[in-house]
């Protein structure tokens, strides 16, 4: 049985933790740090032990922005050239003006937390998204005039359009072609330009990323997502499409051991660890 923590407690100067109480059945809890190092190397410490005869699974838990709404069939603006101060929230104020918005982000680098220099902008309106990126295209943004175009270099097509269309893959089909575990996208024909920056464009808008891989030389990468559902809607978006003059091939990738357990999590003022306990 898993019990609630009353208090955090401080286990030395630098970390502290909490035991959260869940109120299903399932043998889990979450365990939340003050530093991300500290939280590494519970993670690298704990995985595997066994507690009470039991072998306990830890891994990174799965932060709330990976659980909101399925954005993939809206239109996604790229913003590149952006200032290190410009936050989420300023590139939100900068397009509220051309519609209404349902996602927008600055990308983080995943070591530093510090900003990558662009963003993306969600409209549920494709008239909204494209006059954002007429307009807001040699704005000034902060210190910087920014640069705007379409997040996959092609919008989602209107639905009648995807329905006459034989080519264009189903989501109820791919997303049943894999296991529920595999969250990995294979992405190929990218002869020249590819880069891990050109990757994240290009499919941050689908979900949460946890981990690219590029291999220029091939002319292929694997983007692995932090959910199923993610890396099907990617698959399906973004197959068929021009990526740097190439038209691209998405199908599932296979997920390596090392991809599965290297991931983190930055951006939040906690480092947060789920537990499960494997029963025999």
């Amino acid at each position: 049985m898993i019990t609630e923590q009353p208090d955090s407690r401080r286990v030395n100067s630098s970390v502290g933790f909490s035991v959260l109480q869940h109120t299903s059945n399932d043998p889990y809890c979450f365990v939340e740090f003050y530093e991300h190092r500290d939280a590494a190397a519970a993670l690298a410490a704990m995985n595997g032990r066994k507690i009470l005869g039991k072998e306990v699974k830890v891994n990174w838990a799965t932060t709330p922005s990976s659980q909101k709404k399925d954005t993939s069939n809206h239109f996604h603006v790229f913003v590149g050239d952006l200032s290190p101060e410009i936050t989420t929230e300023d590139i939100k104020a900068a397009f509220a003006p051309f519609g209404k918005i349902s996602d927008a982000r600055v990308v983080k680098d995943m070591t530093t937390g510090k900003s990558k220099g662009y963003g993306f902008v969600s409209f549920y309106n494709k008239l909204d998204a494209e006059n954002a990126i007429v307009h807001m295209g040699g704005q000034w943004l902060g210190g910087r005039q920014i640069r705007t175009n379409w997040a996959t270099r092609k919008p989602p097509a209107p639905k009648n359009v995807q329905e006459n269309n034989s080519k264009q893959l189903r989501f109820e089909d791919v997303v049943n072609q894999s296991s529920p575990q595999n969250c990995t996208v294979y992405c190929g024909g990218i002869q020249s330009g590819l880069s891990e920056q050109l990757m994240r464009q290009t499919f941050s808008p689908f979900g949460q990323i946890m981990e690219i891989r590029v291999f220029p030389e091939k002319g292929y990468s694997f983007i692995r997502f932090s959910s199923h559902d993610s890396a099907a809607h990617a698959i399906v978006s973004v197959n068929g499409t021009t990526i740097e003059g190439h038209v691209v091939k998405c199908y599932w990738g296979k997920e390596s051991p090392d991809m599965a357990k290297n991931f983190q999590q930055v951006g939040l003022k906690f480092f947060t660890l789920h537990f499960s306990v494997l029963c025999s």
